[in-house]
């Protein structure tokens, strides 16, 4: 068990190192987007969705990956997305503290949300309202969340 919590919070740092580059490179398209001579905002818009997109998955592929090794169970079913974001601010007793906070976990809902209409939703009905709202609120969210998984790893690493 000890070797799994080890490879756990070797992915978790590797893949916090891919957000982090995501969330730097959403920032970047959306500056570019908010230029006045851009002419290609709409394309713009469209980028800086499925990276947000992207964002979201990469955390949630990380929050499954604590699913499947640390608690040894996934929620299924229709609202599996939702209900693993509620069981990683549970804390586990014997097996984990919590990995997210309430705080971050609502933040994090907001994105899962998002990803839901980008995949359901043709790019040019997209809100580009909304989309700066989240770009908005993405440093801070990034931060918390990385910070929360951080801690989650080193915990993990004192295990082994």
């Amino acid at each position: 068990m000890k070797a799994i919590y080890r490879a756990t919070a070797g992915r978790i740092r590797q893949e916090l190192g891919e957000i982090t580059f995501l969330v730097e490179r959403i920032n970047q398209i959306w500056q570019r987007r908010q230029a006045p001579q851009s002419s290609d905002q709409d394309y713009l818009v469209d980028a800086v969705a499925l990276n947000l997109h992207s964002f979201y998955a990469g955390v949630e592929r990380l929050l499954e990956l604590i699913a499947d090794q640390v608690d040894q169970v996934k929620p299924s079913g229709a609202m599996w997305h939702r209900e693993l974001l509620q069981q990683m601010t549970a804390e586990i007793p014997t097996v984990r503290p919590a990995v997210l906070s309430l705080e971050a976990r609502n933040a994090l809902d907001r994105y899962r949300g998002f990803r839901h209409v980008v995949r359901n939703v043709y790019t040019f009905n997209l809100d580009a309202e909304q989309i700066a709202l989240l770009v908005e609120q993405l440093p801070a969210t990034h931060q918390q969340v990385k910070t929360e998984l951080e801690h989650f790893a080193s915990f993990l690493e004192t295990l082994a």
